[in-house]
């Protein structure tokens, strides 16, 4: 045990965050996004909603700040803004909604994906690390 350190962050995801640099990508995934077959890095925080895994990483990981902080967001079919949105954007100045499989791609390069048991939809989420 440490202290200062959110019990939600497992060992393992401790170590990934010290690990990435700036510029270093993460994503939050809910749980209907395919975590698995998209990451080569993938840790499970089953029992976890995104919003809880957000801010527990956020205690720890700073946003990158160029030009502006941004949380990446899969974009709807209908371009409609779900309430979960509402939760990321007061962590970040802006949210740029990202198309569903241009989302996939950056996920695929991204240096970790937390899956999580978020049922809401189209609550999947890119951080990128900044600088202290």
């Amino acid at each position: 045990m440490l202290k200062g350190i959110p019990r939600i962050i497992s060992p393992e995801l401790l170590k990934i965050l010290c690990e990435m640099g700036h510029g270093d990508t993460l994503v939050i995934a809910d749980g209907n996004f395919p975590a698995a077959s998209l990451s080569s890095k993938l840790i499970t925080l089953s029992g976890h909603g995104s919003i809880a895994v957000l801010e527990a990483i956020l205690e720890l990981f700073p946003l990158d700040e160029a030009p502006i902080t941004q949380i990446g967001v899969m974009e709807t079919a209908d371009q409609s803004k779900p309430e979960i949105w509402e939760a990321y954007a007061k962590h970040a100045t802006e949210l740029v909604p990202i198309e569903r499989y241009a989302f996939y791609e950056k996920a695929k390069n991204a240096y970790c994906i937390i899956a999580t048991s978020e049922s809401a939809l189209y609550a999947n989420a890119i951080l990128t690390k900044g600088v202290l």
